[in-house]
């Protein structure tokens, strides 16, 4: 029986290892397993949500042992440790629990066919202080991580008395992207609930100051300046400060340095600019590694195999994948989706030795979130020539239902429609904002 394994349990990963459950496990063509060094899935396009505290996990969360249970397929707890291409064997690490005991030792799996969605990380470019001084928001440990701080930093600021002309608590963030942007107006409405229960003093306009920092000329460079240009006024309205062409060049503990001279006062600093592939993809299959960028990505041909090795693939945010055009394939939540319905569709063809059209990559457009306030985006497709702006309610609905397909890929039309049902109970009692 063919062994198919899957690494990385994000949004295609994850969505592949129940497609080819569902289509090869279920009929015992396949032997799937996905494998993942958490327990759970969070779709990354909340995490901005879980770090605001305006979204609760564990109404959300996926448990990866359950999910392979109902959809055929196997889940192993462990992280990708190298890869011996010879053999065909993965070598996983140990896994280890809050007190350092071990869970699971170090371990082997064998694979005929190997495919590598381990996502993306943030890139602080090696800026001083960075890494010691920021919370890069790029896994829900790290969200939660920001918003017990948050909630800390807000508890804190009771004692300390306002300072003229300066709010009690400032959070700064790095990186004018969709995260940072989206982030920006969830802190606000944020804030805004604190004050509903218990945090008085709490004021988005007098008390919160939110400062977003961009290197760059404008925000959401890598969407259509309108979009941008869209952003900048709703977050103005909200009297976040936006700064743009302004480079930082350290993190301290308690503020961000420019090229430009000026230092930003920060109680807590977010890095949500730039993105690259983990470091450990460089050396892995080594004596032998697999291609890689830059980035860190493995580089794969138009069937999203690895250039050097046909029986492993890639895809997602860990990928480089070039298109007929010549363009590559944007790491963005709906190019790893496509992916993964690809794959799901044409690698047992592939795995046949079948010719196989390559993949292409539709762009559909792109949604920015702002919080409850608004939503801002394009469409794209036969409707016009180029790209459709929306906003406002309308952005609202076509934000919430890309989260809908992404339920639908993972549980079904059925599981969805209780999902959202149980959505809608749940906000008539629960706080809306996580204060623990």
């Amino acid at each position: 029986m063919q062994r198919i394994v899957i690494v990385g349990g994000g949004a295609g990963g994850l969505a592949l290892a129940t497609q080819l459950g569902n289509r090869l496990g279920k009929r015992k063509q396949a032997e799937i397993t996905l494998v993942d060094a958490a327990r759970t899935h969070v779709w990354k396009p909340l995490l901005h949500q879980l770090a605001a505290g305006s979204f609760d996990t564990h109404a959300e969360e996926i448990e990866y042992l359950a999910q392979a249970r109902w959809n055929h397929f196997k889940f192993r707890l462990g992280s990708l440790q190298g890869v011996d291409r010879q053999n065909k064997m993965l070598h996983l690490a140990a896994s280890y629990d809050a007190s350092g005991r071990e869970i699971t030792p170090a371990q082997t799996l064998g694979y005929d066919t190997l495919v590598i969605a381990v996502g993306s990380q943030t890139n602080d470019f090696g800026t001083p202080g960075a890494a010691e001084h920021s919370i890069k928001l790029d896994s829900p440990q790290a969200a939660k991580h920001f918003n017990d701080r948050l909630i800390n930093a807000c508890i804190r600021a009771q004692t300390v008395p306002r300072m003229a002309g300066s709010g009690r608590l400032t959070v700064a963030i790095v990186g004018g992207g969709a995260t940072g942007v989206e982030l920006a107006a969830e802190l606000h409405a944020s804030a805004r609930v604190l004050g509903h229960y218990g945090f008085d003093y709490i004021n988005p306009e007098k008390d919160l100051q939110i400062v977003l920092v961009e290197a760059g000329p404008r925000l959401l460079a890598q969407l259509p300046e309108r979009l941008g240009d869209a952003a900048l006024r709703e977050l103005r309205k909200l009297a976040i400060e936006v700064h743009t062409n302004e480079k930082v060049i350290e993190v301290t503990d308690d503020s961000l340095k420019m090229a430009s001279g000026k230092v930003i006062s920060s109680t807590l600093t977010v890095w949500a600019a730039g993105v690259k592939a983990a470091d450990f993809l460089r050396s892995i299959g080594e004596p032998d590694p697999l291609e890689t960028n830059r980035l860190n990505q493995l580089l794969v041909n138009g069937n999203l195999q690895t250039t050097l090795d046909a029986s492993i693939y890639a895809f997602g945010d860990c990928a480089a994948c070039q298109q007929p055009d010549g363009t590559w394939v944007p790491p963005r939540a709906q190019a790893a989706y496509q992916q993964a319905m690809y794959l799901a569709r044409k690698l047992p063809q592939l795995i046949a030795g079948e010719q196989v059209a390559p993949f292409v990559f539709a762009d559909k457009g792109s949604l920015v979130s702002l919080a409850e306030y608004s939503s801002v985006g394009s469409l794209m497709g036969s409707l016009s020539q180029g790209s459709f702006f929306i906003e406002g309610q309308l952005a609202k609905i076509m934000y919430w239902a890309l989260h809908k397909q992404h339920q639908l890929a993972l549980g079904g039309v059925k599981k969805t429609a209780l999902i959202t049902l149980s959505e809608m109970i749940d906000r008539t009692h629960r706080p809306r904002i996580k204060l623990h």
